[in-house]
């Protein structure tokens, strides 16, 4: 009973830590993110970019700790589709940290700008938007395809298992399937990631993790995990 309480703390402590850290992250990161001309900026706003690298830093430890903290319940139920859900979301892990490099290195490149004498400026350019290209599918991939399916796995263990009500699960269900085709969409330039769509198809997915993460903190797991297992295959 104890360990089923740690875990429902943890995995709800690093929901909310994912979330906090993600969006405080990429309004750190806006001097990049919005101006494609940073890389050959005489006085750019470094301090803000690196303070976004770190609350980045703490997203992806933190993605990685919510199916850590969730597995040792969820195995008990499906241990398979338990130890994808930890393998997607060190994919997404992963992602987010090359997201993070490919920003820093616009940041070396932006000093080498300033010491050289004459430099090439289109070069520069160039260099720059192809980092922020490569930032740009790295957020694609990771907290859109690569997260739906392990949020569609856990919300199905969590649904089968009556781990935490209904609701919850189904928003999971949905948000899912909607946050992984709003990934697809984007890849085929359907819309940009960061758009009107996106952000409402996004909606599901962050009120299934915030709803799940105030449950776990304040309830924690309901009776099923402490009584007999059920092994769904």
């Amino acid at each position: 009973m104890k360990t089923t309480r740690t875990s429902a703390n943890l995995a709800g402590v690093f929901f909310i830590i994912a979330a906090v850290a993600a969006i405080t992250g990429a309004l750190l990161y806006d001097p990049i993110l919005k101006n494609p001309d940073y890389i050959i900026q005489t006085r750019p706003l470094e301090a803000r970019v690196l303070w976004g690298a770190f609350f980045e830093v703490i997203t992806a430890l933190a993605v990685i700790g919510t199916p850590l903290a969730l597995y040792p319940v969820l195995k008990k139920y499906n241990d398979r589709m338990a130890l994808a859900c930890v393998g997607f979301r060190l994919l997404e892990a992963a992602m987010i940290l090359v997201g993070i490099l490919s920003l820093l290195a616009i940041v070396s490149l932006n000093h080498e700008f300033i010491k050289e004498a004459a430099p090439n400026t289109a070069s520069y350019l160039i260099a720059g938007k192809s980092l922020k290209a490569l930032h740009d599918w790295t957020f694609t991939f990771g907290p859109n395809i690569l997260l739906g399916p392990s949020t569609l796995m856990t919300a199905y263990l969590l649904f089968s298992s009556r781990l935490v009500p209904r609701f919850i699960s189904i928003l999971g269900l949905a948000g899912g399937p909607l946050i992984f085709g709003c990934g697809i969409l984007v890849m085929f330039g359907a819309f940009s990631q960061v758009s009107h769509w996106a952000g409402l198809l996004a909606i599901p997915v962050f009120l299934y993790e915030m709803s799940l993460a105030v449950w776990l903190l304040t309830r924690g797991f309901n009776a099923p995990a402490a009584g007999p297992v059920t092994v769904l295959r």
